[in-house]
C-alpha cells in the first residue's frame, strides 16, 4: 500500500491509501475555500457526568447533494471536490465540517459553576473506501476492504498521538434512515477528548469481571460463550467470529470480533486483516438480502481508549439496522431516549437465523 499527504486549499489534510505503488497524488486542490471552522465546544453535563458537543458551524454542511455534485467523488475537468485526483483507491481527509478540530481560537468562558465548558479539542476525518459513487462498502473486493482496515489502523495510531485524543472511533452510517447527508460509500472516524460513555460502561463491567475471576477478559469469555452456544453464530473463519448478542438491542444487530483479544485495529496481524474482509462482506450481503433491500446500518469499530484500561478492551465491530421489517423501522423511543432502557421488538435468536438463512423474514 502506497500512502500520500497532500495539504487541501484550505489547509486540511488528505492522505490517498492507494493499492499500487506508481501511483501519482500530485493533483494539487484548485478550489478557493474559507477557512476551517475553530472548534467546537464541549459542555460537560452534570446530571449524567458526560460531555455534550456544541458545533453550530455544522448546520450548514452539505445535504444529500445529486450525483454529478458529490464532494466525495474524484475531481474531472471543472467539477472540483473535496478530493482532487482523477480517481483513487481510498481517500481519508479531515472533515470540513468537524464536530472536533485542533483549531482552538480560544478558551470558552464558563456558563455555570456546574456546567464546566471547554474547546472541542479532538479531529473528525472522512474515510473514502472507493471513488465508485454507485457501489456500497458490500459491493467492495476483499483486497479494498483490506485497504480500508489498514488505512483506519494508520488514522487509528496517528491520531493517538494528537494532544488531547483519548479515544479513536472509526465508524460507517448508511442510509438516509441513519441519517446520512452524502451517499458515497464513505465512513468516518472521531478522535475524542474524552472517554465516550459507552466505552466508559463496558470498560466498568470489564473491571469488574476482571476482579471477580482474577483477570478474566469479560467480553473474550463472552465470546467463548457464544462460540461454544452457537445458537446466535451467524458466521466464522479460522480468525474471526460474526454473533448476534444474547441481549441484542437492536432489530438485526451483530458483532464481528476477532478470536484474539487485541486493544484496537492497528494490533491485527495481517492474517487477521485479510480474513476480515471475505466474512465481513458476507455478512452485509446478508444484511441486504433480508428484506430484499439495500439495509440501512451503523457499523461501530470498539476499540480500548488511547491512554488507559487497553487491557480491559477487546476489538470488535458492532453492526446493526434499526430496520425490524420491510416497511418498519425502530425508533428510540421513551424508554430508549429517556430512560436508555432498550426494547427489541425481534428476539436475538430470530435475527441469527434470519441472517443465517434458515427462517422466513
Amino acid at each position: 500500500m502506497k500512502r500520500t499527504t497532500i495539504e487541501l486549499a484550505d489547509g486540511r489534510e488528505l492522505i490517498y491509501f492507494d493499492e499500487r505503488d506508481d501511483a501519482v497524488r500530485d493533483q494539487p486542490d484548485r478550489r478557493e475555500l474559507p477557512p476551517p471552522p475553530p472548534a467546537s465546544q464541549l459542555r460537560y453535563d452534570p446530571l449524567t457526568d458526560e460531555w455534550v458537543a456544541v458545533a453550530v458551524h455544522r448546520q450548514s454542511r452539505i445535504f444529500l447533494p445529486p450525483a454529478d455534485q458529490c464532494p466525495l467523488c474524484p475531481s474531472r475537468g471543472d467539477r472540483l471536490s473535496e478530493i482532487p485526483a482523477p480517481d483513487y483507491d481510498v481517500a481519508v481527509f479531515e472533515n470540513r465540517f468537524p464536530s472536533l478540530s485542533q483549531r482552538i481560537a480560544s478558551e470558552p468562558a464558563e456558563i455555570t459553576p456546574f456546567t464546566p465548558v471547554r474547546p472541542g479539542q479532538g479531529r473528525c476525518e472522512v474515510v473514502c473506501f472507493t471513488d465508485d459513487h454507485h457501489t456500497s462498502f458490500a459491493g467492495l473486493p476483499p483486497a479494498r476492504v483490506r485497504t480500508v482496515l489498514d488505512a483506519l489502523a494508520d488514522r487509528t495510531a496517528a491520531l493517538a498521538e494528537l494532544p488531547g485524543v483519548e479515544q479513536i472511533f472509526c465508524f460507517e452510517n448508511r442510509g438516509v434512515e441513519i441519517g446520512v447527508t452524502l451517499h458515497h460509500p464513505h465512513g468516518q472516524i472521531y478522535a475524542y477528548p474524552f472517554v465516550t460513555p459507552r466505552t466508559r460502561a463496558m470498560l466498568g463491567a470489564a473491571r469488574r469481571h476482571a476482579e471477580r475471576t482474577g483477570g478474566g477478559n469479560l467480553y473474550a469469555d463472552v465470546l467463548a460463550a457464544e462460540r461454544a452456544a452457537g445458537t446466535r453464530v451467524v458466521a466464522a473463519n479460522e480468525h474471526w467470529t460474526a454473533y448476534v448478542p444474547a441481549a441484542a438491542r437492536w432489530p438485526f444487530e451483530v458483532h464481528v470480533a476477532p478470536h484474539r483479544p487485541v486493544p484496537d485495529i492497528p494490533a491485527l496481524t495481517d492474517a487477521e486483516r485479510d480474513a476480515f474482509g471475505p466474512l465481513y462482506l458476507d455478512l452485509l450481503r446478508r444484511f441486504d438480502a433480508l428484506f430484499d433491500m439495500p439495509m440501512p446500518y451503523i457499523a461501530a469499530w470498539h476499540q480500548a481508549p488511547v491512554r488507559i484500561d487497553r487491557e480491559l478492551g477487546h476489538l470488535h465491530l458492532q453492526l446493526f439496522s434499526i430496520r425490524r421489517a420491510t416497511d418498519k423501522l425502530k425508533y428510540l423511543a421513551g424508554s430508549e431516549s429517556g430512560m436508555g432502557v432498550f426494547i427489541n421488538d425481534i428476539a436475538p435468536e430470530r435475527a441469527a437465523a434470519l441472517l443465517k438463512g434458515g427462517a422466513p423474514a
